[in-house]
């Protein structure tokens, strides 16, 4: 699945706006070539357009353009004008939201994958009406690092299972959190309390999980009621 122009944009105000808040001061040279892979564009020249565009409706400020024969550009001093930010807060605060979950997980455990498929997708599209994806869902050609990010910043909420101490769903979890989106943590039951988990999400809402069917009812019900008080349904 290939990401729209449309989503490309908000990727790029996403990133101006990110740069510019941590630098303080607006970027003073910037180059399609570095970021287009990164808001998924499939070129730097396109992203150079979608840029020039932005500008154009006057969501992007730059003090001019550097042009060379080989068709790259470099756009010097760039911010984001009031309404770019507006439109950077509104992404911050989610009200351009997706139409889907996102789980982190690991992969491989054939109990867990079941449970996966069998309790835990089934629930909460029932129950909130969201599909959950993972990264096995819609495979898409690129660079799986920039996937993953896109699906995590399109999501509504992310769902992170903590059982095996995998450090991607830890990570995936983090950068979901730092994108200001709920996070609901679920482990397995006697990993959690015979381990727990690590110290920065042990003291964090964590629903578990049991091999036992006869327990799949608890588990469905504490993970519809924390994902309801998360999105404030």
């Amino acid at each position: 699945m290939k990401i729209d122009p449309a989503s490309q944009a908000a990727n790029l105000i996403r990133y101006i706006g990110d740069e510019v808040a941590e630098l303080s001061a607006p970027i003073v040279q910037l180059s399609p070539e570095d970021f287009y892979m990164e808001i998924g564009s499939p070129s730097a020249r396109f992203a150079a357009s979608l840029l020039s565009d932005l500008c154009d409706q006057g969501v992007v400020k730059t003090t001019g353009t550097m042009h060379f024969l080989n068709g790259g550009s470099i756009f010097m001093n760039v911010d984001l004008t009031i309404d770019g930010w507006e439109r950077y807060g509104a992404e911050k605060r989610e009200q351009i939201s997706g139409d889907y979950g996102f789980l982190a997980m690991e992969f491989g455990d054939e109990y867990f994958d079941a449970f996966v498929r069998e309790v835990v997708k089934p629930i909460v599209k029932r129950e909130l009406g969201y599909n959950l994806v993972d990264m096995r869902d819609e495979p898409q050609a690129g660079i799986i690092d920039n996937i993953m990010r896109e699906k995590i910043k399109g999501a509504v909420f992310v769902i992170a299972d903590l059982t095996h101490d995998n450090r991607g769903a830890y990570w995936e979890a983090g950068y979901a959190e730092g994108l200001g989106k709920p996070v609901v943590y679920i482990c397995e039951k006697q990993k959690f309390e015979q381990g727990k988990t690590h110290f920065d999400t042990n003291h964090c809402t964590t629903i578990l999980w049991s091999e036992g069917v006869s327990e799949h009812d608890v588990f469905k019900q504490n993970l519809v009621d924390a994902l309801r008080r998360s999105l404030e349904q």
